[in-house]
This record gives C-alpha cells, sequence and structure tokens, in this order.
C-alpha cells in the first residue's frame, strides 16, 4: 500500500471514530434529557406521555395527603391556572409544605395522575443558608459595635 493511501485511510478511521464518539455523546445526551412543564402545558397536551419530565408550580393549599406508610404522599401542583395531581414514594424535602414551589420529575400516567420520582422544594429568592445568616448576622453586630 503506498503511503498516500495509508494516510487516507488513517484520516477516514480518524474520521469515523470521531463520528461514532459524537454520536454515542448526543445519544446519552437526548437520554438524560428531561424538560420542564407547567400544569396548563400538561393539560394542552404538551408534555411527553412516554418519558419523564418535570412538573413544577405550588403545592395546593390542603391538598397534601400522606398514606399509612409514611412514605407515599398524594399532593396537587398548580400554576394558579391548572393543577395536576402527584403522587410520590419517599421523603418529602425539608423545604415543601403546602402553598411553596415545588418541582417534581417523573412519568405521566394515562390516568392523568403525576408518578414522581423526585421532589425539589424550591425556595424563594430570599433564602439563605443558616450559617451564610449567622456570618452576616455577626458582621453587623461587628459593625454596629464599631460604629457605636
Amino acid at each position: 500500500m503506498k503511503s498516500r493511501h495509508k494516510k487516507l485511510l488513517v484520516i477516514l478511521l480518524a474520521l469515523a471514530g470521531i463520528g461514532i464518539a459524537a454520536a454515542l455523546i448526543l445519544n446519552a445526551f437526548q437520554s438524560n434529557l428531561v424538560f420542564f412543564f407547567s400544569p396548563t402545558q400538561v393539560a394542552k397536551g404538551e408534555a411527553p406521555t412516554d418519558r419523564a419530565f418535570r412538573i413544577g408550580g405550588l403545592v395546593e393549599q390542603g391538598s397534601l395527603k400522606r398514606e399509612a406508610n409514611g412514605l407515599t404522599s398524594h399532593f396537587v401542583v398548580t400554576d394558579t391556572a391548572k393543577s395536576m395531581p402527584v403522587v410520590y414514594t419517599g421523603i418529602l424535602p425539608d423545604l415543601f409544605k403546602e402553598g411553596k414551589g415545588v418541582v417534581a420529575e417523573g412519568k405521566l400516567g394515562k390516568d392523568g395522575l403525576f408518578t414522581a420520582t423526585q421532589v425539589l422544594a424550591k425556595h424563594d429568592e430570599n433564602y439563605m443558608p443558616p450559617e451564610a445568616a449567622h456570618a452576616l448576622e455577626q458582621a453587623q453586630k461587628a459593625q454596629q459595635t464599631l460604629v457605636k
């Protein structure tokens, strides 16, 4: 084989390898991609029925019900226009409360019930970790004593 043919073969093999690697990466990325939908979008049929997605909104007041096993919870997520019933088996986050924001990841059943595999409680923009709040409080106290 001539050296020119060897170079061409190496280049073609390298391009094929890069193409296969790119295809595998894109496939993995797409299978892990999870979209976010509001209850209104789900009601309009915009959400997928065959794969997982996230639904977000507020937990309706008075909608949280726990089963006797203590792990299964039923609640309703609303965006104030439409509501979506959700069931979740597991420990709910500490910040999970009625009237507060929530994001649930899971699948929509044929009966319209969203079965969550993960629940994330959202906090407002004023949230601050306790350690940071304590440090700021101490800094403000120190500054006030210097001013006096």
